[in-house]
């Protein structure tokens, strides 16, 4: 087991580190099921791993970045080594990271790992609730739609197809609709899966002709749950099996809940066929949480990790993390782990300090100039329109589309942005704000363009 003090402090803030560095898929397979101590005069840290299989690929993979990480927060060399998990305190294991659709190792968690089970297992994670999302005006339509799915599954917006960039919430509404299901309806047969883990398992039945249990699976489930739909693409065997499923459930008053960080027309090489019913249902988009809602989770979040984060904090945070939920926890990670391990008072300073690498990359990511250029590309009109005096709604209406994504994705001032459009006043600027916002909730087409021209920004 870890030990207790410094040595926490040390193993939490490398994987709070890693958390940042990662993408989620490969920080939850690799690094969150890891457990680690560390000698009381943090010189040596013995990190354990479940299996053979995932040590030599964490050795591989992670070992250097890891003892690097802890020498740059401790200051002095640690020596990292790798053991296997005692069985009598093992490892929880979670589900591979997707390698190709035809080379999946026999070895490797995947269909046999639940079928076989006594117990089926929803891979739920109980702690995503309705309760413990945060209600703002980016994320209302599909939280109300979410909570309808789960109170009368099978009925209206069968499929819910939920849309957006990463890291805004779209996972933990998933988990919601199964947990609160599965406390109203507690035999319900409810899976929460990763898009990659069910392309494993359609490889799993090919190579070991099981395909009556994968039918028997999949196909009886009351409600299938299933993340970044996008990474089906090219993928032609995984789009059969998911089509066949997709038509099973639906006879059956089953209902589907998908997730994709586009909206589905928007889907890459996926057959017309699949993307014609995930349009069918309900497609609804969760949107970068709006200032109010950034401090509320902030606050909130604190509050569970057992911390009380100042207002005046994390109204700082908020405005200098914009883009989604994932770096803000993220930044509350860097936050908590700083204040703990030099055991100082969470306060802006603390804060500037903790967040200093994340914030100089945040203050020269997204120009008004680049933001004038995307979008003038995208709308086929010249860059020189966007400081013009000319008003056909041709040039007009991309120019005010500029401008409202300059307020939402630039620290840039009313009265700044205006002088970078031609010396516009600022209340003109507030007024292209305003329209395009009121219009963005309302008509579903611009808010799928404004979601690809943030996507392009973003990079």
């Amino acid at each position: 087991m870890p030990n207790d003090g410094a040595g926490d402090s040390l193993w939490q803030a490398c994987v709070d580190q890693l958390a940042q560095e990662l993408s989620e898929q490969q920080f939850n397979t690799w690094i969150k099921p890891l457990t680690a101590q560390v000698t009381d005069d943090l010189s040596r840290m013995t990190v354990f791993v479940a299996n053979r299989f995932k040590l030599d690929w964490i050795r591989a993979q992670y070992a250097s970045k890891i003892a690097a990480m802890a020498e740059k927060i401790y200051g002095q060399s640690v020596h990292v080594e790798l053991a296997l998990a005692p069985r009598e305190a093992p490892v929880r294991s979670a589900p591979m990271a997707v390698m190709a659709e035809t080379d999946v190792p026999r070895d490797v968690a995947g269909l046999g790992e639940d079928t076989a089970s006594a117990t089926f297992k929803n891979r739920l994670n109980s702690g995503l609730t309705f309760d413990t999302l945060v209600e703002g005006t980016a994320n209302r339509m599909a939280r109300a739609a979410a909570m309808h799915v789960s109170g009368m599954p099978g009925h209206l917006y069968n499929p819910l197809f939920i849309y957006g960039g990463v890291g805004l919430g779209k996972t933990h509404l998933m988990h919601a609709v199964g947990n609160r299901l599965l406390a109203d309806r507690p035999d319900s047969k409810v899976l929460y899966i990763h898009a990659e883990q069910f392309v494993s398992d359609v490889v799993k039945a090919y190579q070991r002709k099981t395909f009556d249990e994968f039918k028997e699976r999949y196909h009886s489930l009351d409600l299938l749950l299933i993340d970044d739909v996008q990474f089906f693409a090219n993928k032609d065997r995984t789009q059969e099996e998911f089509f066949n499923a997709f038509e099973a459930l639906l006879a059956k008053k089953s209902h589907i809940v998908m997730t994709s960080d586009t909206y589905p027309k928007g889907l890459a090489d996926i057959h017309e066929r699949l993307v014609s019913r995930f349009d069918s249902g309900l497609t609804v988009a969760i949107e970068p949480p709006e200032l109010e809602m950034r401090v509320a989770i902030l606050i909130n979040k604190a509050r569970a990790e057992s911390a009380e984060m100042p207002e005046e904090v994390a109204f700082f945070v908020a405005k200098n993390v914009r883009s989604n939920v994932r770096e803000l926890e993220g930044a509350l990670r860097k936050i908590l782990a700083y204040s703990r391990f030099n055991q100082k008072e969470i306060s802006i300073a603390l804060a500037r300090e903790a967040l200093r690498d994340l914030l100089s990359i945040q203050n020269r990511q997204i120009s008004v100039e680049n933001i004038q250029k995307t979008v003038a590309d995208y709308y086929k009109i010249k860059v020189a329109d966007m400081y013009s005096k000319k008003r056909p709604a041709s040039i007009a209406r991309p120019r005010q589309i500029a401008m409202y994504l300059a307020k939402e994705l630039t620290q840039k001032s009313l009265p700044e942005i205006g002088e970078l459009f031609g010396g516009r006043d600022h209340t003109t600027v507030l007024h292209a704000v305003r329209k395009i916002s009121g219009e963005r909730q309302q008509l579903t087409e611009l808010n799928q363009q404004l979601h690809v021209l943030e996507q392009t920004l973003k990079g």
